[in-house]
């Protein structure tokens, strides 16, 4: 198997115990929503006693804030689980042979709880505030038609979820690559993310992360939950597309065969 720099994100460490990868896994997943969603939920829109000004973030303000939660953690905990987050995530990294496969189903149930801890948190917080509806303001749910930030089709929803979660995979893959500059797969990762949000927001609220989308439709009424199965079919189609077609693309199996020989030649013995 080729080197990665599992240290950082992809691979959990050998030393780790699940329980502990678990744990890990799930303060991630939960900075996640809270810090993403949460932005969306109370500060993209802000407006002054008078209405006439808004001093909220907006999208592109939401886009940073997912993106700053995974680097932050990414950093923070992806030594020791490997920085998922996402099922997703989980499961490329699985069918790029990063990662393995009996592990997955702990990892992902893992991320949906603490997903759906923070919307539960975020939903608290949120009733705070006089004439909050979490059905009528959407809760940061994804959707698509009606419930499409900008009017967009199921078919719009479906392609770009699952061109931009391959696409997310294949940054993670390549920032953990062994070929890769050591210690930088956060930034890179947190950034891709961001830019996905720039871009898919007003499509379908950008889910690429089945526990993300989850843990809030819970919260956003039966209209969420009824459009679940596309943000858990088209991020894990995305992610299976990219964790089975990285190394061929990139020839990242032949790089590590090529340095093994490399190796050889230097020492015979």
């Amino acid at each position: 198997m080729p080197a990665i720099h599992s240290s950082l994100v992809g691979g959990p460490r050998a030393d780790s115990k699940l329980a502990h990868r678990l744990g890990a896994e799930a303060l991630g997943t939960f900075w996640l929503v809270f810090g993403g969603c949460g932005a969306a939920i109370f500060a993209a829109k802000v407006t002054t006693g008078d209405g006439k000004s808004n001093l909220g973030i907006a999208f592109v303000g939401v886009a940073l804030a997912f993106g700053l939660t995974v680097l932050t953690m990414a950093y923070a905990v992806g030594h020791i689980s490997g920085g998922h987050f996402n099922p997703a995530v989980t499961v490329g990294l699985a069918m790029a042979k990063r990662f393995p496969w009996r592990d997955v189903l702990a990892y992902v149930v893992t991320q949906v709880v603490a997903a759906t801890l923070a919307a539960t948190v975020l939903f608290i917080i949120a009733r705070g505030k006089s004439g909050f509806s979490s059905t009528g303001s959407g809760f940061a749910a994804n959707g698509y038609g009606d419930h499409s930030p900008d009017g967009y089709s199921l078919l719009s929803a479906l392609l770009v979820e699952v061109v931009l979660t391959a696409f997310f995979r294949y940054v993670i893959l390549g920032a953990t690559d062994g070929r890769a500059p050591v210690g930088f797969a956060p930034i890179a990762i947190g950034l891709s993310l961001t830019l996905i949000h720039l871009i898919s927001i007003p499509v379908d609220n950008t889910s690429v992360n089945p526990a993300r989308s989850t843990g809030v439709a819970f919260f956003a009424g039966g209209w969420a939950i009824g459009r679940l199965w596309l943000f858990w079919l088209a991020p894990l189609l995305g992610a299976v597309i990219a964790g089975a077609t990285y190394a061929r693309i990139t020839g990242e199996h032949n790089a590590a065969e090529l340095a093994g020989e490399s190796r050889e030649t230097a020492d015979p013995a």
